[in-house]
């Protein structure tokens, strides 16, 4: 184990103090970052702990959520605004892990969590992995890829992002708030994590030090007509194979809006923008739910063993939004 120093910061300017030092690394629940300590694969200098910072669920008057980073994910997905305006979110995070993990983990480290892709966890075992060794190559590329990236991947890397909660944030158009020594800045979610290129070991786009203080769900009109669904190899304790987070509004028989986001198939949280613009204006059928999946899944680049994620995201999300059809709104 690699030493390190242990800090609580008591408020933001704290943590900030306490997080310039190169090396240090933020600490909410710690349900990966001491998880990858473990396995030498991240080894802070120092731990600045941020579970004291703002951990409040703020309803706003125009109808947006403020959610603090230190919030327990438990806690979120419990909160009746959640659940009555937002059950996608409520949903993804259930389905994310086990109880005993969503008690301590916190919002802001839900969103910073790496991959769980076994090459990049296997540094004892001699393999190739660009996130853990820049330069050194991708063995998950001509590997067992079957839970590897389908959309946006590149030669460098082929991992992807595990969150479930991120996805339905993705969907819903959240906007994380960002501290650093400059002041503050605001950041689309969608704009939060990179997708690989040729430096995957790059994640997101915060800067150096800079530390999440909350996230923030714009009021969403139809948000209530919406939900998540994750298919995976077991019932539960199991990451995605393909996730959909779908909201719909309808007018009549029409499609008025439509959000939808996919978990398991790329290296970030995947707004899927195509199939939305496919779908606004056209009727709310299932040959209309097809094709605007096909539009989306057209750019697809399957790996030797995950080619089956095409077809089974394809129909994963005309399911979803199928079943949002018939839902009540």
């Amino acid at each position: 184990m690699t030493p390190f120093t242990y800090g609580r910061a008591q408020n933001v300017d704290d943590a900030l103090e306490l997080g310039a030092r190169p090396g240090a690394k933020y600490l909410g629940g710690g349900t990966n970052l001491v998880d990858l300590m473990r396995e030498t694969i991240e080894r802070p200098v120092a731990l600045v702990d941020v579970t004291q910072l703002d951990h409040e669920i703020e309803e706003r008057a125009d109808g947006s959520l403020l959610i603090g980073a230190a919030t327990r994910n438990t806690a979120l997905a419990s909160h009746p605004a959640v659940r009555a305006r937002y059950p996608v979110l409520a949903r993804a995070i259930t389905a994310g892990a086990s109880a005993q993990i969503r008690n301590m983990a916190t919002v802001g480290g839900n969103m910073l969590q790496r991959t769980r892709c076994a090459y990049f966890y296997d540094d004892d075992g001699g393999s190739r992995c660009n996130k853990r060794h820049p330069g050194q190559g991708c063995d998950a590329a001509e590997g067992i890829n079957r839970y590897h990236a389908i959309l946006g991947a590149s030669p460098s890397c082929v991992a992807t992002h595990p969150s479930d909660m991120c996805v339905a944030l993705a969907a819903l158009g959240a906007v994380v708030h960002l501290r650093n020594a400059e002041g503050e800045r605001a950041l689309p979610f969608t704009d939060l994590h990179r997708l690989p290129g040729d430096q995957p070991e790059l994640e997101t786009h915060l800067w150096p030090g800079e530390l999440i203080t909350a996230v923030e769900l714009p009021a969403l009109a139809f948000g209530a007509r919406s939900t998540y669904r994750k298919v995976r190899d077991r019932a539960s304790y199991a990451f995605a194979l393909v996730s959909v987070a779908a909201a719909l509004e309808l007018d009549g028989d029409t499609v008025k809006d439509v959000r939808i986001a996919l978990g398991g198939v790329a290296h970030k949280p995947w707004r899927a923008w195509k199939a939305e613009d496919a779908l606004r204006g056209q009727p709310a059928t299932a040959e209309a739910f097809r094709a605007a999946a096909q539009a989306e899944l057209a750019q697809a680049q399957p790996l030797r063993h995950n080619g089956f994620k095409v077809e089974l995201a394809r129909r994963t999300i005309a399911a979803v939004l199928a079943e949002l059809k018939e839902m009540k709104a």
